[in-house]
């Protein structure tokens, strides 16, 4: 008799769609009919019936600015532990870093490892990331974003025009691509920096780019529809990160069919392999003039009707796969192969 039921129940440690483009849209909208998506709640992973508990990004279900409230959630977490172990639900994590953005507490540090050592399946997005734990692995590649926006109006390209967006935090770099615009030889070029920062990050990139026509700044969270716009209008994205994994922008850049720059590393190497090394150009250390204008060069040479290769990276496919994921998981946890 199989272990595996009719319809599996997936807990993900994730906040509802919002009807903005986010990871758990592909976790929603890619889920084949025999997954049923649950959204995280402490009450519901405490007290609620599912088969298997999908975590992303574990850190942020214990952090709070509060230490009362970071107490409870860590003791939450170990309780979860435990009722997983103990009523067999299966754990399946998504690695979608190496190490937290943020570094945390040692408390929090040690949780974390807890949770790897429990972990029954990884999922990673590329071929080059390494288990944190002793779990089985697989790799399925983040989704691509082509359907979800083929009916927004997509803006011709603009020449010369150079295009940041995404969340701004100082490990981004922001403030360093626009001293290196500044500095390039290129007076007909236009950056546009789009996305949302801190106050004090807000305060400092609008006094960077005071006076300077040829940079505007969109410094908010963005819709669907104007991000589209922004990203199709520009001729090449640039992700200045001090270092990067793995990325959604890139993916975002991509299915909009618009080139990046972007720091090296394997994950990104591996990504210029598989949609096409002209697609994703990379810098060494620190984004220079140089690495900039080359860049932008190479996506001019680009032909309007060019597009990146991005298959297998379909709602549905992605979807299908970790319905295996799944279902290996709970034969795993429930046939004693844990």
């Amino acid at each position: 008799m199989s272990n595996i039921p009719e319809k599996i129940v997936v807990l993900h440690s994730l906040a509802p769609p919002d009807g903005t483009t986010r990871y758990v849209d592909q976790m929603t909208e890619g889920a084949p009919g025999d997954v049923e998506v649950r959204y995280f709640t402490w009450q519901y992973a405490l007290f609620g019936a599912y088969d298997v508990l999908h975590l992303h990004w574990p850190e942020f279900l214990v952090r709070a600015r509060s230490r009362r409230v970071r107490l409870a959630k860590r003791t939450a977490m170990r309780v979860l532990l435990l009722r997983a172990r103990l009523r067999r639900i299966a754990i399946v994590r998504t690695t979608h870093n190496v190490q937290p953005h943020e570094e945390g507490t040692t408390a929090e540090s040690r949780l974390t490892r807890a949770v790897n050592a429990a972990t029954t399946e990884f999922v990673h997005l590329n071929p080059v990331t390494e288990a944190p734990g002793p779990g089985a692995e697989t790799i399925i590649p983040h989704g691509h974003y082509r359907e979800r926006f083929a009916s927004y109006a997509h803006p011709s390209r603009q020449a010369g025009r150079i295009l940041y967006f995404g969340i701004i935090r100082p490990r981004k770099n922001v403030e360093h691509l626009i001293d290196v615009f500044l500095r390039s030889d290129c007076p007909e070029c236009r950056l546009r920096i789009v996305g949302s920062p801190t106050e004090d990050l807000a305060r400092r990139i609008r006094k960077r780019i005071d006076g300077h026509e040829r940079i505007s700044a969109r410094l908010t969270f963005v819709d669907d529809a104007e991000l589209v716009a922004d990203v199709t209008m520009a001729t090449l994205v640039v992700l200045p990160y001090a270092e990067m994994h793995n990325s959604g922008a890139a993916l975002v850049a991509l299915s909009l069919d618009r080139p990046v720059l972007v720091p090296r590393s394997a994950a990104n190497a591996a990504l210029a392999s598989e949609v096409g090394s002209e697609w994703v150009t990379m810098f060494d250390d620190e984004l220079d003039e140089d690495d900039l204008m080359k860049a932008l060069a190479a996506a001019e040479a680009l032909s309007t009707s060019a597009r990146p290769r991005l298959e297998g990276r379909d709602w549905d496919e992605v979807g299908r796969r970790h319905r295996d994921v799944y279902r290996s998981a709970i034969q795993r946890v429930r046939g004693g192969r844990r």
